[in-house]
């Protein structure tokens, strides 16, 4: 009866106006203060200017600071709201913690939905042809992994079997296409590369980082090894395209098992400074060792070929090139679609063994090795040979993915293969998701592409790095795809 008529007295709660307006005023005046000395104030000999209208405004820290106040306002006053705080507590509550999960044929209805949107902007003129075709092109390949990574049952044909060969052949052959009719230029289609070779070194640190557990901040010197096998193979050895990318994968292998045997032993901050060790050494080893591999001066990489014939404009050893083969006018675009696409059907292969791996004992090792090594090993699981081939692994993919950079760039240098390169890998692997296929996909494609869009602030371009990574740790601390596992239902008896 108290509390009853406690609650009459007291009345509904009242809205909190106040504190909503200071917290986004808080969280603006904090932004200014950080980004507005960087951005707003400009040095004249002994004097500062204040530019409070610079543009673009995502380098005007005052025009940020009024964005996010607005955002922090909109985002408190919707948490503090009755349906705000319906939803956030059904959250926490039951199965709505763990996720709604997506029905696959709305996935992929959607997916088509947003490519014919895109479509509909190139053809109204709202967006340029090329970047709407290529955001297409990165469409059809998130649609394609995500179909991969769909679990089969047994005895069931697979929920995408038609949908994936649509899509494969859908990514192979539209770049052609859309080149050959100039809707696509050459320019987009190095980007794509770029995406795909990133995809590759962030799928293979992802064996090593996401699944086993095991921190490498070194990864960058089976990148080398890849491309610089490649460029001193052809040059000493006669070694071709197609060769080295059979061979440098193995030799990739052995240094990653190289590096494996001294570090069994060792966990976390003691890995990652061993790892950090063995990537300097290779790129001082390609920079002192100038009678070898021509020290900071770099390299020159061949360009691959198919069946002998080349992609340059006169041929040689006696074979004429590959455009008089196929009687076709020259252009110097055949080299980057052959690339592209020998590029696009091996990360599809990679990425169809990477899900292959994850339900395999082999996987199942590797994510018990991560979560606790010593129950691991309690359960007979020998760590030894587990941590090798996480490294091996992973080590065969940056090797691939370096063979497929020397001959797209066609000049290597070790200035290609620096720290900060690690730590890019590694931040499409913490970006997308410890363990995540569709996640890496994402974060290879965010830092690949926004650096080209970002061109106009390329100053800023590590700031915005760096903010972007601050406001994943807060909002998103699992990546943007949170990996899940395959798991059964219990099914209660009538």
């Amino acid at each position: 009866m108290a509390s009853h008529e406690a609650l009459s007295v007291t009345g509904p709660r009242p809205f909190p106006w106040g504190r909503c307006l200071k917290d986004a005023a808080l969280m603006g005046m904090l932004v200014m203060l950080a980004f507005s000395p960087i951005t707003n104030l400009v040095l004249n000999q002994y004097d500062f200017r204040f530019l409070p209208w610079r543009v673009p405004v995502i380098v005007n820290g005052f025009a940020l600071a009024i964005l996010v106040m607005l955002g922090r306002l909109v985002f408190q006053l919707y948490f503090h709201s009755r349906l705000g705080r319906r939803h956030w507590a059904g959250r926490g509550r039951g199965p709505a913690s763990a996720g709604v999960r997506v029905p696959p044929r709305r996935v992929l209805m959607l997916g088509l939905a947003l490519c014919v949107g895109l479509l509909l902007l190139v053809g109204l003129g709202l967006m340029h042809a090329g970047a709407g075709f290529a955001l297409i092109l990165i469409l059809l390949l998130l649609l394609l992994a995500y179909g991969l990574g769909l679990p089969r049952l047994r005895g069931k044909p697979h929920p995408w079997r038609l949908p994936l060969w649509v899509l494969f052949l859908a990514g192979l052959i539209l770049p052609v296409l859309l080149n050959q009719t100039g809707l696509l230029p050459k320019v987009w289609v190095s980007n794509l590369i770029l995406v795909l070779i990133y995809v590759l070194l962030g799928m293979g640190l992802n064996i090593v980082v996401g699944l086993a557990g095991l921190l490498d901040l070194g990864y960058v010197a089976f990148y080398a090894v890849g491309a610089y096998f490649l460029a001193l193979g052809a040059q000493y050895l006669g070694i071709g395209f197609w060769t080295a990318l059979l061979l440098a994968p193995l030799l990739a292998a052995v240094c990653g098992a190289v590096l494996g045997f001294p570090v069994l032993r060792m966990h976390g901050d003691y890995l990652a400074i061993v790892t950090l060790g063995f990537g300097e050494i290779i790129r001082l080893v390609l920079t002192n060792w100038v009678d070898m591999t021509g020290g900071p001066n770099g390299v020159p990489a061949p360009a691959p070929t198919l069946f002998g014939l080349e992609f340059s404009r006169r041929g040689s050893d006696g074979l004429p090139p590959f455009h008089e083969f196929f009687h076709l006018p020259y252009s110097g675009d055949y080299k980057v679609l052959f690339i592209y696409s020998l590029l696009f059907i091996v990360v599809i292969g990679v990425l169809h063994a990477f899900n292959r791996l994850r339900r395999m004992p082999l996987g199942r090792s590797w994510e018990a090795l991560r979560e606790d090594e010593i129950a691991c090993r309690s359960l007979g699981i020998n760590h030894v040979t587990v941590k090798l081939a996480a490294f091996m692994m992973g080590a065969t993919t940056g090797g691939i993915a370096g063979v497929f950079f020397a001959t797209y760039q066609g000049f290597i240098s070790p200035m290609s293969f620096n720290f900060f390169e690690s730590v890019l890998i590694l931040s499409i692997v913490v970006l997308g998701g410890m363990g995540s296929t569709l996640g890496v996909i994402l974060a290879a494609i965010a830092l690949t592409l926004l650096p080209e869009i970002l061109r106009a602030v390329a100053d800023y371009r590590i700031l915005l790095f760096g903010l972007l990574m601050i406001g994943m740790m807060i909002w998103r601390p699992y990546g943007l795809v949170r990996p899940g596992r395959t798991c059964f239902e219990r099914r209660e008896a009538a």
